[in-house]
């Protein structure tokens, strides 16, 4: 994520980037050390998409400031 957005480690942290979910449950947040998108926990596709047969979870990057 920090390379997608052109900015430095210390950057992303500073601008308080952090990922929202429509869902209640997190499933994705910011690696602290790196910058990159990892999974919080296994996600479960049987359990989050159960009858639907393309599964899709969404989220939002957040960063303050201006860019």
């Amino acid at each position: 994520v920090a390379k997608d957005l052109g900015l430095q480690l210390p950057e992303l942290l500073d601008r308080g980037v952090r990922v929202v979910m429509e869902s209640t449950r997190q499933q994705f947040a910011l690696h602290e050390k790196t910058g990159h998108l990892v999974t919080v926990e296994r996600i479960d596709r049987e359990q989050l998409c159960e009858g639907v047969e393309q599964c899709v979870l969404r989220c939002e990057l957040i960063v303050e400031g201006e860019m």
